[in-house]
């Protein structure tokens, strides 16, 4: 009976909000916590954009031209067109079209929206035409085109993502996709996988059955490669704590991670006692250090961990 009054007493000790004593100086440090958290700095945003595009630009020059890969968008019709107009490179048609695609969204789109979509496109095109000038390839560098459909999948991909998770494009079709989004009620996503599909069966036409297949597989893997690379970089913990010391982890989570957490009553259905249930978004590590001080606290705490992709609010990207 005395166990249970005084762990009621420490639940009725852990609603005093732990921010009421909190310092200036932990106050501050937590808002420059959630502000870097919030978003890139430019040079940061600029480094990943350019790392983004590298991979792409690598991947096109090394694996998916040498073996005619078309799975779409402006590099894959750009492909084709050097295939069937062999007098300029595959950068050169790219240099090309992308020019084009930003000459509408010049015209259809707001300037300060398609700004860093044409840097992008231009960008791209760039580093293509650069690295056909370092890496002058014009067959397979591995000889086993399977491996090269891989990497042309999987570099590109990780390139998406990269650029994708801080709010950035790889241009070229995308600039199409604000066009089409702004101008008509046709669905961008259907509509971008046509001409995809379309550029796919030109491909197979070309290059016949055994490269155009392999390019279908390349289109719907690039889908599903992009998704899971975006999902693991934004990858969060929701953690739920229930433990005979809620007033000390509030003030960890708080005060050691820079963290908020919520906290709400329960009662336990077996026991029939009223405690604090702490619930936190947190990166990896923070997870892990909150686990960790946790048990340490109380081993027999109810620790529950669940991965998130998603989250929306101040402190994370989705609030950019």
């Amino acid at each position: 009976m005395e166990e249970s009054e005084a762990r009621d007493a420490q639940v009725e000790q852990a609603v005093e909000p732990v921010s009421e004593v909190v310092s200036d100086e932990e106050a501050r440090r937590a808002e420059k916590l959630a502000t870097r958290r919030g978003a890139y700095s430019f040079p940061t945003f600029f480094a990943l954009l350019n790392v983004g595009l590298i991979l792409t630009a690598v991947a096109l020059v090394l694996f998916k031209t040498p073996n005619h890969l078309a799975f779409g968008g402006t590099s894959g019709l750009s492909i084709l067109l050097a295939t069937a107009f062999p007098v300029l490179p595959v950068s050169a048609y790219m240099w090309i079209l992308n020019a084009v695609l930003v000459l509408l969204g010049v015209v259809f789109l707001d300037r300060k929206a398609v700004l860093w979509s044409a840097f992008a496109s231009f960008a791209l095109s760039g580093y293509t035409s650069l690295f056909e000038w370092l890496f002058p390839v014009t067959s397979s560098i591995t000889g086993d085109l399977w491996l090269d459909v891989c990497f042309a999948v999987l570099l590109p991909a990780v390139g998406s993502a990269i650029v994708f998770d801080i709010g950035a494009s790889t241009g070229g079709t995308d600039i199409a996709a604000m066009i089409l989004r702004k101008r008509t009620d046709i669905e961008i996503g259907k509509a971008l996988f046509a001409v995809d599909a379309g550029i796919v069966v030109a491909a197979i036409g070309l290059y016949g059955p055994r490269v155009g297949l392999y390019c279908v597989l390349g289109l719907i893997g690039k889908t599903f490669v992009v998704d899971g690379f975006i999902e693991s970089i934004r990858q969060r913990k929701v953690c739920q704590v229930i433990c005979s010391r809620p007033r000390e982890v509030e003030e960890f989570i708080v005060k050691k991670l820079g963290r908020t957490a919520t906290l709400q009553f329960g009662w336990g259905a077996y026991s029939g006692k009223r405690v604090i249930v702490l619930t936190s978004v947190l990166s990896r590590r923070e997870a892990m250090r909150l686990r960790l001080f946790v048990r340490s606290k109380d081993p027999n705490a109810f620790i529950t961990i669940v991965s998130s992709s998603e989250i929306v609010g101040r402190g994370f990207r989705g609030v950019n």
